[in-house]
């Protein structure tokens, strides 16, 4: 079979450029393809629950309304995220923002108050809001808790936060369950550790597994996507281990394969660990997730309209 040459139209759909994407049949393009209908396919059947993974900067990268959007309208059943993901979602719900590099020394940046992001950057003053803000939201949730698992307190935070543009409470308001086993790696963490030296409150990692097992047995069928690796990818597939692993799965990564690290292993290495099915439906795409998810997301929601 030969190469089908792309051919771009100004008059052409999103859904129109993903099929000729397949119809071409070679490198990356087939893979985007494949990500974008398996998207499109799970979205639109209830027996499937879409688990969303955060690793690498989503957030602060560009993504944040994206994820939003897909908790508002029902396309994302439970996110397992990055504390810093979690934490840049706060930093812009409490006023801040991520701002486009102007290609500063770093060491100029610094004197200057700003962090940097690959090519982000983001103020000191920005998060020194955010630093007041937490402690309050904090001493709130202290008040009905005083033992309380990742999972419910970042509910418990999405409750209080009034930015409706908020992943974290579209997700509190859509009862859409958010995990962050590593929450205590990022500055959510560290004001904890700062809180909890004169308050008596404790954040139990353990009770997310209760949730998280009960929620993975209930699901007739996963599809996981999972943007970038680490922790939060490996979290989203070990959870599905009690069930013989994911039902499908899309993987956005710029990680490589041949050091043996799970953010670039092929998905495919998961079955190997009952991490997914046999026979389960899995897609790794090679590229920066924020250009990447975009463009399938799109795809798969011009999709679900035919």
């Amino acid at each position: 079979m030969k190469v089908k040459h792309l051919e771009i139209d100004s008059n052409m759909t999103i859904a129109n450029f993903m099929e000729q994407l397949e119809e071409s049949g070679v490198l990356g393009a087939k893979r985007i393809s494949h990500a974008t209908n398996l998207l499109a396919d799970s979205i639109k059947d209830k027996d499937t629950k879409i688990f969303l993974s955060l690793a690498g900067p989503m957030i602060p990268g560009g993504l944040r309304k994206i994820v939003r959007d897909l908790i508002d309208k029902g396309y994302v059943d439970l996110i397992i995220s990055s504390g810093a993901n979690l934490t840049h979602d706060l930093v812009e719900a409490f006023g801040g923002r991520h701002y486009i590099s102007t290609g500063e020394d770093d060491e100029v940046l610094q004197d200057n108050g700003i962090g940097r992001i690959a090519d982000i950057y983001t103020k000191s003053t920005d998060f020194e809001v955010f630093e007041e803000e937490i402690q309050k939201i904090f001493s709130k949730v202290n008040e009905k808790y005083s033992v309380i698992s990742i999972q419910n307190f970042l509910h418990e935070i999405g409750l209080l936060v009034t930015d409706e543009n908020s992943f974290i409470a579209t997700a509190a308001k859509k009862n859409v369950p958010i995990f962050a086993p590593g929450l205590i790696d990022c500055m959510i963490g560290l004001q904890l550790w700062i809180y909890c030296q004169d308050h008596d409150f404790t954040i139990s990692a353990v009770d997310d597994m209760a949730y998280l097992s009960d929620f993975v047995y209930d699901s007739k069928k996963v599809t996981a996507c999972m943007l970038g690796g680490g922790l939060p990818k490996h979290y989203t597939l070990a959870s599905n281990i009690l069930t013989g692993g994911i039902d499908a799965g899309i993987q956005i990564t710029l990680d490589r394969s041949e050091g043996g690290s799970l953010s670039g292993a092929p998905l495919e290495e998961a079955k190997s660990w009952a991490k997914a099915k046999k026979g389960s439906n899995l897609v790794t795409v090679v590229g920066d997730a924020t250009v990447l998810f975009p463009l399938i997301v799109a795809g798969a929601l011009d999709k679900i309209k035919e």
